[in-house]
Formats: structure tokens, C-alpha cells, sequence
């Protein structure tokens, strides 16, 4: 359960930051290591990622592959992002929206609320809410490559590369 909520969360985060609108699209994150704390009724997550230009655009795209959205907005604020999606991921209905901000240098806040409806063994709609707040570490150490993501436990998740580097 624990690994699944830690994917969830990654998932959701990354998913929050690409509600891509045409007009309007994130900043780029600092390339380097960054360090994401996520706290939700579920649990509470640390994990750390190896990022730099490709792997943060590959990070803004993967998460919305596969997903089948009808709305997909992201507006830029005095305060910050507002984001909403609505998306079908197989049999199950997401609703969510998310406020974001940051200096994308250094810090970024993320709250994230979504509903989901149709979830296996769930006759009634599923809310998730979670905020995430994600801060620049440094350069990524020895031996990691950009797209790393090192889990609580150690492990570290390879991202999916596009290309071969």
C-alpha cells in the first residue's frame, strides 16, 4: 500500500504540473535534485528526484499519456497556477484541480484536489487531496542520471527515456 500511495502521489504531482493549457504552461524546474514532500489522509511521502531539461519536459508529458481528457486547463495568476483536468483513465472518471506556485528555482507549492469516480470496489466518488511541496537540493549526486527517482526506502525508479543519451 505504501509503494502504491508513493506512486499515486508522484503521479498525481507530475500530473498536476502538466495540465498544459495553450496559453499558458509551467516554468521549467531547476535542473538538479529535487526533494518532494507529499502529505495526504493516505499517508506522507518524501522522495527526491534527478532532474534536468529533458527528463523535467519528458515529466511534464508522461503523466498525461495514456489519459483521456476533456478538459485540460492551466491559468497563469498573480499568485501563482491554477490548473483543472477532467480525464478518463480506463474505466475510472478524475476531476481535479491544483493551485501551484513557486520560483521553480528553489520551491514549489502544489495543492491538489481530485475526485475520482468508478474506482474498483468504491460505489461512491473518491476524493483525494494532498499538498506537495518540492524543494531544490542541489546538483544530483554521483551516479545518478537525470530522471531518478529515489524512493523513501532507497530504491530508485528509473523514468522512462525517449531517446538514448
Amino acid at each position: 500500500m505504501h509503494v502504491r500511495f508513493i506512486g499515486v502521489g508522484i503521479a498525481t504531482a507530475l500530473t498536476a504540473m502538466t495540465m498544459v493549457a495553450a496559453a499558458d504552461t509551467l516554468p521549467a524546474r531547476k535542473a538538479g535534485l529535487w526533494e518532494s514532500k507529499t502529505v495526504a489522509a493516505e499517508g506522507n511521502v518524501t522522495a527526491r528526484q534527478c532532474i534536468d531539461e529533458k527528463t523535467d519536459q519528458l515529466a511534464q508529458g508522461a503523466f498525461g499519456a495514456g489519459q483521456n481528457c476533456s478538459k485540460r486547463s492551466l491559468v497563469k495568476t498573480s499568485a501563482g497556477y491554477e490548473g483543472a483536468t477532467e480525464c478518463k483513465i480506463g474505466p475510472i472518471s478524475a476531476t481535479g484541480k491544483s493551485l501551484i506556485t513557486g520560483d521553480f528555482n528553489s520551491k514549489i507549492h502544489m495543492e491538489v484536489d481530485t475526485t475520482l469516480t468508478g474506482m474498483p470496489n468504491s460505489k461512491e466518488p473518491v476524493r483525494r487531496q494532498m499538498v506537495i511541496d518540492a524543494t531544490y537540493i542541489g546538483p544530483c549526486e554521483a551516479g545518478q542520471s537525470p530522471g531518478d527517482i529515489i524512493m523513501p526506502d532507497g530504491k530508485i525508479v528509473k523514468m522512462p527515456a525517449t531517446a538514448p543519451r
